[in-house]
């Protein structure tokens, strides 16, 4: 029996009620396709700042926790009550960014999805997405503007000056290229590339590689787009879309946007790789792409499936239990398919039953 040990940390806000419904479905797959699977949690984020008296969101603790395991299941960090501390430990920068560097997390993919029973979810008219779409957002994550240097704050002739510095080497843009033309291949095998080579020489040499790498895989058709033009398109017409491969301050914008569109943020899960090892397994964090949401925390009434289809992505990448992942994706879909909305999916349309974060994972897991 194949043995699988996961980090779980479910932070702040509306984390751990989440998170909860993810362990319950952990506990089922695990049974029901015969791998044994330990999960341990850790403090990080706000909840780890409480702990510590305000010196550090990711204690060491936490740190070796996820060293020593498969992967790690993310919640969400931050909030009001955390905004004024120093900068460098603020949740999301003290714990979230220093996680994905320390363990080279470089590919962020981000499904934005909206199923064809939810398009009156969506802010979008129903006539731009009569069938819903599925676009998969490849994001870079650990060059670009977040991590470049000089980044400071300095007085220069008696005025504040901030300065925050993009850099890409070329060779994270064809790491992080391959990652993208490898998913279109085994979706629709349409890549779009999203940059701002009009006004940015890295935009440009972001460009001239993608189109280098691409010559690798014929199969795959490649256009690009403007990052301002790439977000005016998202709306007008998702489904003309399967792949987009970005930076990652363009890629953290449209992966939001994407997911606004698709119904609700608390739909959508992501994964953070790094390299694959021999076994083609990648070490990873999964998230949702929503935050910690801490104005409905504690209420029960936050969406889980986002948390759980981050799970399924865990499953998939790093622990190649595929059926598993499989599973939990069909009891999501069929979960949705019944009728079953929390409160931010839920239209008041015939044959939806609005239901709590427990009472969705419980309708999920039923169908596993």
């Amino acid at each position: 029996m194949p043995q699988h040990r996961i980090a779980v940390l479910p932070g702040d806000g509306i984390g751990p009620e989440v998170m909860g419904e993810a362990r319950k479905v952990i506990e089922v797959v695990a049974a029901r396709f015969d791998f044994a699977i330990s999960s341990e949690e850790f403090l990080v984020g706000g909840a780890a700042l409480d702990a510590t008296g305000n010196t550090t969101p990711l204690p060491e603790e936490t740190l070796n926790g996820c060293e020593s395991s498969d992967a790690i299941l993310f919640g969400s960090v931050g909030g009001p009550k955390w905004e004024e501390l120093p900068p460098d430990i603020q949740p999301e920068r003290g714990a979230l960014l220093p996680l994905r560097k320390h363990f080279g997390l470089f590919a962020n993919l981000r499904p934005g999805v909206c199923h064809p029973s939810l398009i009156d979810a969506s802010p979008v008219k129903n006539s731009l997405i009569p069938d819903g779409f599925n676009v998969l957002c490849v994001r870079e994550l650990t060059g670009g503007i977040y991590f470049g240097s000089p980044k400071e704050r300095r007085e220069e002739n008696g005025e504040e000056v901030a300065i925050d510095t993009m850099v890409y080497r070329r060779s994270e843009i064809e790491r992080i290229a391959h990652v993208a033309f490898q998913a279109a291949q085994g979706r629709r095998k349409k890549l779009c590339s999203v940059d701002k080579a009009n006004v940015l020489q890295n935009s440009r040499l972001w460009r001239e590689t993608v189109v280098e790498v691409a010559k690798g895989y014929p199969d795959v058709e490649l256009s690009h787009l403007y990052v301002d033009n790439a977000a005016m398109q998202l709306i007008r017409y998702a489904p003309d879309y399967d792949v987009i491969v970005t930076g990652n301050l363009f890629g953290d914008i449209l992966s939001d946007e994407m997911a606004m569109i698709s119904g609700s943020l608390g739909m959508l899960p992501s994964a953070s790789l790094g390299e694959p090892d021999e076994d083609g397994r990648n070490f990873g964090l999964y998230e949702p792409s929503g935050g910690s949401a801490p104005d409905i925390a504690g209420q029960g009434i936050a969406n889980p499936i986002a948390q759980i289809l981050s799970l399924a992505m865990l499953l998939r990448y790093s622990l190649a239990e595929t059926a598993a992942a499989d599973s939990i994706e069909a009891a999501v879909e069929k979960a949705i398919g019944d009728g079953f909305r929390t409160g931010d999916i839920f239209s008041g349309a015939e044959g939806e039953k609005q239901v709590g974060t427990a009472g969705m994972g419980a309708a999920i897991v039923e169908r596993l």
